[in-house]
């Protein structure tokens, strides 16, 4: 890491990782390379290598920032309500996650690569966020679905973060995608980001 206030170093990495969200709009995870994201930013390559060994790792610093945002809608809706339905707790969770689309689109997309391909304490930076992300949900539970056990409420942890891995996917579909499952004759139906999450969290709630 080059000499410097931290306050400089992290105006850096922020604008490595704006430029690297700003290609990832238009391009694709493999097509985006450092020298790409340097043209972006008003350094060289070789610059930012002082900050970021690979781009997995700025995707990764991304992707925490998208977790650490999602905590922070979370935590929001938790201490703005005294009390939620079940349904209005669905609805709740549904609605942060609708907000976080390229949450899930790392996810399901490019997150083992961004795993693999970073040091062992950028993943651990990444994993605090991500643990705040379950435990924000957790708090949720226990504060508006009282009936809930801990062991209820761990169960829906454990089902609906594996299942909002896949959301992606199935809710953004390419015209190629409509055509060749027309022709193959699946009987695709679409549904939104906020439709998928809502039906899963009001079922594991009230399973």
């Amino acid at each position: 890491m080059p000499k410097g206030s931290p306050k400089l170093t992290n105006a850096r990495k922020e604008e490595i990782i704006s430029a690297c969200k700003t290609l990832y709009k238009e391009m694709s995870f493999k097509d985006i390379t450092i020298m790409k994201i340097a043209n972006f930013t008003t350094f060289s390559r070789a610059s930012i290598y002082n900050y970021f060994e690979t781009k997995e790792e700025i995707f990764l610093a991304i992707l925490q920032k998208e977790y650490e945002l999602w905590v922070e809608d979370l935590t929001k809706t938790t201490q703005d309500n005294d009390s939620m339905t079940k349904d209005e707790l669905a609805k709740a969770l549904a609605a942060s996650l609708e907000k976080r689309r390229l949450l899930l689109k790392l996810m399901s997309m490019n997150h083992y690569d961004m795993e693999e391909n970073s040091r062992e304490e950028r993943l651990c930076e990444f994993k605090v966020a991500y643990g705040k992300s379950l435990k924000a949900v957790d708090e949720m539970l226990k504060k508006f679905c009282t009936d809930m056990s801990e062991k209820a409420r761990e169960e829906f942890i454990y089902c609906f973060f594996p299942f909002i891995y896949g959301i992606y996917p199935y809710t953004v579909v390419t015209d190629k995608q409509k055509i060749a499952m027309e022709q193959a004759e699946v009987g695709y139906v679409f549904y939104s980001i906020y439709e998928l999450s809502y039906t899963c969290a009001k079922k594991l709630i009230n399973a």
